[in-house]
């Protein structure tokens, strides 16, 4: 049976179960005679009766005599009415000493009523009182729209309080949010010179930079009690109990003031209105306009302040985002090598690091990672610690760790053909040889050719310094970075393959926005596209152009422009450089993954530092061995040049 149709049926048979206990006990499946006085008393003299219950009634006039007869069933029994005299008792007690039958006498009459009571009228109650208590559950538990407009904030508990301690990385922003907490700590500071503390202020940031996290803080640092709520909270499907939330929210709100309320993901009730489609969404226009009118409107909510965190605030309605709403944007950006060194530290507290470990070192290598992409580095490294059955995360850990975070699992199952495999490793060596060459291009700083995710190769290719900005040169040799591995696929193997997709769609980007973002073309200075797209499909499908169908093919001809004169210069750079692009090619193919480490060593010595090793150990051991027939005492403990300068002095005494 299905488990939802058991949950739903469990109650009903409960229910008939009680009923049938409580029908069983009270006898209510009992069948009753009701016999005359006389009738009862041929019975009495007949031996007929089998055992007799006598009891005054509460008025004191008459018994009652209940019993049974020979022949009755187990649920049958008699009733009779007798007059109440000593000549009715006498009777009764003679025939029961003549015919042995049992009997009980009851000479209260308070006892009587109330075991009728018992026996009678509690059942019928017991029951009643099931059926109201059976269907009120029934009512709440399916039926609760009474709650529908009552707020769903939840009051965060001092358990899960947090600090600026725990926020690393933001400390511009955590410079802007101290005025808010001075503000909940001493309000009638800035009361009293007349100021008036933001309302609201809005977080504008990258998923992951610590909107939420920054917002918390605030009300730790403060101590004061903090709200948090998701925006899509608010929306139901009954039209109105948004704003009934949003005047529920700010009513528990002002009972608590100075107070903080966390609205996450604002953009799911904040919106533009009017927007989309057929117009907007009647229901959440609603509950917007109602949070206008609690920030600002008539009334005064004094002492509440609003945090909300949203990721898209071009689409935020303009009423929401002026002075005396939301006062103040801070943009929490993606940290810089500081930035996310503090929170590589923070992330580091509890794990078990190896001393090879060096967080600066991986700030550095992390450029464009957030704080949640840290944190869940060093946890994917701290499970393949544990996966390996090692007691600390090494430095093998964090660079396999970044690799998953970035391109996923390495697919070590999947087989290369030998042709497959050349080819990827001189695609993966001409993204390096253009990197080297090139001032501008992107520092390669780790290659493999073992398959990851869908791609066939891996290359991690990050700026040389991070900047804030772009030249046009940066971004033209960016460019022939990408194309790197598409030409030396042509050049070594006259043939080219569908390897390049990624890095054609990642060129092409940045030479569009060179022609109509940035004005880096012959057009001239002037913006035809922007970065932001509508999010709105009524915006977008009426959306009228602001250039014509010839400036339309004149921006296509300088992108194509662009990437066929970088094309040539790749081209160039690579066929001047052959040598190096076969020597980072045998390396790949020869160790599968070489690091920025191994790639510098080996431009500058022609040989993998591993090969120099093996060759240096080779010399040492043939060293050893002359050392040792020329009868040399403790060469064993010497080195190579201590070993050669003294071979040399021996062989020039003899």
């Amino acid at each position: 049976m299905n488990k939802n149709i058991k949950r739903t049926i469990s109650p009903y048979l409960a229910l008939i179960f009680i009923i049938a206990v409580v029908y069983l006990i009270s006898g209510m499946g009992s069948k009753v005679n009701k016999l005359t006085y006389s009738e009862f008393q041929k019975n009495l003299s007949n031996n007929k009766v089998v055992e007799l219950s006598i009891s005054p009634n509460s008025e004191g006039s008459t018994y009652n005599i209940e019993g049974k007869l020979k022949g009755y069933d187990k649920n049958e029994y008699f009733y009779v009415v007798a007059p109440l005299s000593d000549d009715t008792l006498n009777y009764i007690n003679k025939m029961q000493e003549k015919n042995k039958f049992a009997l009980e006498v009851s000479a209260d009459p308070a006892s009587s009523t109330f075991m009728k009571f018992i026996v009678n009228v509690l059942p019928y109650i017991l029951i009643g009182g099931l059926l109201i208590w059976f269907f009120n559950k029934q009512v709440s538990n399916n039926n609760k729209s009474m709650d529908f407009g009552k707020s769903r904030a939840k009051l965060q508990e001092d358990k899960n309080k947090v600090t600026f301690k725990d926020v690393a990385g933001l400390s511009e922003e955590k410079e802007e949010l101290e005025e808010l907490i001075e503000f909940l700590k001493d309000p009638k500071k800035f009361t009293k010179m007349g100021a008036r503390i933001p309302k609201g202020v809005l977080l504008v940031g990258q998923p992951g930079t610590g909107k939420t996290l920054l917002a918390k803080a605030v009300a730790g640092e403060a101590n004061a009690p903090f709200y948090f709520i998701s925006g899509s909270d608010f929306v139901e499907l009954f039209v109105g109990i948004g704003a009934s939330r949003v005047r529920d929210m700010f009513r528990q709100a002002k009972q608590t003031a100075p107070c903080l309320i966390f609205i996450d993901e604002i953009d799911a009730v904040g919106r533009q209105r009017g927007t989309g489609l057929g117009g907007g969404h009647d229901e959440r226009e609603q509950t917007l306009n109602q949070l206008l009118t609690e920030m600002d409107g008539f009334g005064r909510n004094e002492g509440i302040i609003i945090i909300a965190a949203t990721n898209r605030p071009d689409v935020l309605d303009p009423a929401l985002l002026r002075p005396g709403r939301f006062d103040r944007q801070i943009t929490v950006s993606l940290p810089d090598a500081k930035g996310r060194e503090e929170i590589l530290e923070v992330h580091a507290r509890d794990k078990i690091l190896s001393k090879d470990v060096k967080l600066s070192y991986i700030a550095k290598r992390t450029v464009g990672f957030s704080g949640a992409d840290l944190e869940n580095l060093l946890n994917e490294a701290a499970l393949l610690a544990v996966r390996r059955g090692k007691n600390e995360i090494t430095m093998s850990e964090i660079d396999e760790a970044q690799d998953r975070v970035i391109a996923g699992p390495a697919k070590k199952s999947r087989k290369y053909t030998e042709h497959e495999k050349k080819v990827v490793a001189y695609h993966e060596a001409g993204h390096a040889v253009v990197g080297i060459k090139l001032d501008g291009a992107n520092d390669v700083q780790k290659i493999t050719i073992i398959p990851r995710g869908v791609a066939g190769g891996y290359n991690l290719m990050l700026p040389k310094e991070e900047t804030y900005m772009s030249t046009k040169n940066e971004l033209l040799e960016s460019i022939s970075g990408f194309l790197g591995g598409r030409v030396a696929e042509e050049l070594i193997f006259n043939e080219v393959t569908t390897g390049a997709h990624n890095d054609f769609e990642r060129a092409t980007k940045i030479a569009r926005s060179m022609v109509t973002e940035y004005g880096m073309s012959s057009l001239g200075p002037v913006q035809f596209e922007h970065q932001e797209s509508s999010v709105f499909l009524g915006r977008d499908y009426n959306k009228s152009r602001n250039f014509s169908d010839a400036v339309a093919l004149e921006i296509d001809e300088e992108v194509r422009k662009i990437i066929s004169e970088q094309y040539e210069i790749t081209k160039k750079i690579i066929s001047e450089n052959r040598d190096l692009l076969d020597l980072i090619a045998n390396a790949l193919l020869k160790y599968e993954t070489i690091t920025k480490e191994q790639i510098d060593y080996l431009v500058e010595h022609g040989k993998m530092p591993e090969e120099d090793n093996e060759k240096k150990e080779e010399t040492l051991s043939e060293l050893k061995e002359e050392a040792k027939e020329l009868g040399i005492k403790g060469y064993s403990k010497l080195n190579k040049e201590e070993l050669e300068k003294i071979i040399n002095e021996k062989k020039n005494n003899e």
